[in-house]
C-alpha cells in the first residue's frame, strides 16, 4: 500500500498471535478465533517473523514486502503510521481487513465509533470495524472525530497526514459516508451502547475465555468476595408464609398445563387483592435460599431459579399498593429468614415512582398491586466474571421471571413482566450505592380480575 512522502509504515504482529510448524514444514498461525496456515517459510521470512513478534519493524527489504503484505491480509500485523520518529497512529486489527474502499466525499464519523482513553493515547473503536486504531497523537483527534472537510482549512495536521488518516478510518469502517448507516434495518435497529455490549459480552473478535473473559476470578487476592447476604435494612422484620411443599406437589396443576395458561395479566380485582399469604408462598417457591456453602473463602447459595457460578445475586423488593394483610410501602425479602423487611413507607416519593413508572411500562396504565423490583448485588457476580457479568445478570433476571410466572400462574395469580423501570428511584428509595447494587427488572403482580376483563393479555 502507497503511503504519502515523509510517512512511515511499521509492522508488528498483533497480541495473542501464536505460531507452530507442523510436521509437513509449515507455518501455522494461531490468534483466538483464527488460524491459518501460511506454507512453508524461507529463512529470511522466519527471521522476520521472529522480529515481527518482538515489535514493530520497517520493511526495508522489497522483497519481503509480498510476505508482510500477505500476513496484513491475514489480519495477523498491526500496522503504525509515522512520521519520522513520531508515532501518529496503528491500525490494530480484531480480524482480517475488509476491502479498502474510496475515501467518502462527504465522510463523517460512525454513530458505531467510541473514543476511549488508554494508557499509550487513545483509541476509536466500534462493533462494525474490523481493527481499532490507536491514536498515538491527540493532535489528530479533532480532525478524526469531526472528518467532514469543513475542518480541513483549520486543521493543524499536514494535508497529506489528514488525507491518509481519513482514508484509513474508512477503511477501518470508523469513518463513513454521511447518512449510509441510516438507510437500513440492519444498522437503524441497534442503538450503538447495544452492539457494543452484545459482542463484547460474547466470544466476538475480542479476547478468548480466561483471557480478561469468563469466570476468571480476577478479584481473587485484591479484593474479598461480595458476602453472599446482604446488608440488613433496619425495622422489625415480617414473618411470610411457608407453603406445605409435599401438598403442592400432589395439589399444582401439571407443568404442561402452567406453561400452557401462562400470560402476562395486566389488571387486577382490587375488591379482592392478592394477600400476604400468597406473596410469601410466591416467594417461598421462586427465591427463598435452599442452602449455603462455602468453598475456597467464596459463598455460594441455591435457589428455585438457576443462578450461573451459583453467585445468585438478585433480590427482590416488593412495593406494594394493595395486598390485604400488609401496610403497603417498599419492602427487601430476606431470602435467608423468609421475612419481608420495611425499607420505606408508601408516601415515600421515590416508592411512588416506581409504582408510577410500572403502571406505564404495563402499557395500560393500571397501577399494580404489588411491584416486585429485582436489584443486582453486582459484586456477587462480577467479582468472578470478566466481560461478559452484566449479560449474565440479565440472563439471571431473565430465569427469575419465568419462575415468578410459572409459580404465579399455578397459584391464580395475575403476574406481568415489563421491560423498563426507575432505576434511579430504587437508588433513592434504598440508598443503596448504585454502583454495587443497583435495579434490573420490574414484575408486577397481583389478583386475577373477574371475568370480562377488556385488557388484552400476552
Amino acid at each position: 500500500m502507497t503511503i504519502p512522502p515523509g510517512l512511515t509504515e511499521r509492522y508488528a504482529l498483533r497480541a495473542g498471535v501464536h505460531s507452530a510448524v507442523l510436521p509437513d514444514g509449515v507455518m501455522r498461525l494461531f490468534a483466538w478465533p483464527h488460524a491459518e496456515s501460511i506454507g512453508a517459510l524461507s529463512a529470511d521470512e522466519t527471521t522476520l517473523l521472529k522480529e515481527l513478534a518482538e515489535g514493530p519493524r520497517e520493511i526495508a527489504d522489497p522483497a519481503l514486502r509480498p510476505f508482510v503484505e500477505r500476513l496484513f491480509r491475514g489480519g495477523w500485523l498491526k500496522r503504525t503510521l509515522s512520521r519520522g520518529e513520531h508515532d501518529l497512529y496503528t491500525l490494530d486489527p480484531l480480524r482480517r481487513p475488509g476491502s479498502r474502499p474510496a475515501p467518502p466525499d462527504d465522510p463523517v464519523l460512525s454513530r458505531f465509533a467510541a473514543v476511549r482513553r488508554r494508557p499509550s493515547g487513545f483509541v476509536i473503536e466500534s462493533p462494525l470495524a474490523w481493527c481499532d486504531v490507536h491514536v498515538h497523537d491527540p493532535a489528530l483527534l479533532p480532525d478524526l472525530l469531526e472528518p467532514a472537510g469543513g475542518r480541513a482549512g483549520r486543521s493543524s495536521l499536514a494535508p497529506q497526514i489528514r488525507r491518509q488518516a481519513l482514508a484509513d478510518l474508512a477503511w477501518a469502517g470508523l469513518v463513513v459516508p454521511r447518512g449510509a448507516e441510516d438507510g437500513a434495518l440492519r444498522t437503524r435497529q441497534w442503538a450503538p451502547h447495544e452492539l457494543d455490549f452484545h459482542q463484547r459480552s460474547r466470544l466476538y473478535h475480542r479476547g478468548y475465555l480466561g483471557d480478561g473473559f469468563g469466570g476468571t476470578f480476577w478479584a481473587r487476592g485484591t479484593f474479598d468476595p461480595p458476602q453472599a447476604r446482604p446488608q440488613r435494612y433496619p425495622g422489625d422484620p415480617i414473618p411470610l408464609h411457608r407453603p406445605d411443599l409435599n401438598a403442592l406437589r400432589a395439589a399444582d396443576p401439571p407443568l404442561t398445563a402452567v406453561l400452557e395458561d401462562r400470560r402476562s395479566v395486566r389488571e387486577y380485582d382490587d375488591d379482592a387483592p392478592m394477600t400476604v399469604e400468597q406473596l410469601g408462598e410466591l416467594l417461598y417457591r421462586s427465591a427463598r435460599i435452599r442452602d449455603v456453602k462455602v468453598i475456597d473463602g467464596v459463598e455460594y447459595v441455591r435457589k428455585p431459579y438457576p443462578s450461573g457460578g451459583s453467585v445468585y445475586e438478585l433480590e427482590i423488593y416488593p412495593v406494594v399498593r394493595h395486598v390485604a394483610g400488609l401496610v403497603p410501602g417498599m419492602y427487601h425479602y430476606d431470602a435467608y429468614e423468609h421475612v419481608l423487611r420495611p425499607v420505606r413507607p408508601a408516601g415515600h416519593p421515590a416508592v411512588r415512582r416506581m409504582l408510577t413508572v410500572a403502571s406505564h411500562g404495563s402499557a395500560v396504565g393500571i397501577r399494580p398491586q404489588l411491584l416486585l423490583v429485582v436489584s443486582a448485588r453486582v459484586g456477587r457476580v462480577m467479582w468472578k466474571y470478566e466481560g461478559m457479568g452484566y449479560a449474565l445478570i440479565l440472563k439471571h433476571v431473565g430465569v427469575l421471571y419465568q419462575t415468578l410466572y410459572c409459580v404465579a400462574t399455578a397459584m391464580g395469580l395475575a403476574p406481568c413482566a415489563i421491560g423498563s423501570g426507575d432505576s434511579a428511584a430504587f437508588s433513592e428509595a434504598t440508598g443503596r450505592d448504585p454502583l454495587e447494587e443497583c435495579a434490573v427488572g420490574d414484575f408486577l403482580l397481583g389478583s386475577r380480575p373477574a371475568s370480562g376483563s377488556t385488557v388484552e393479555e400476552s
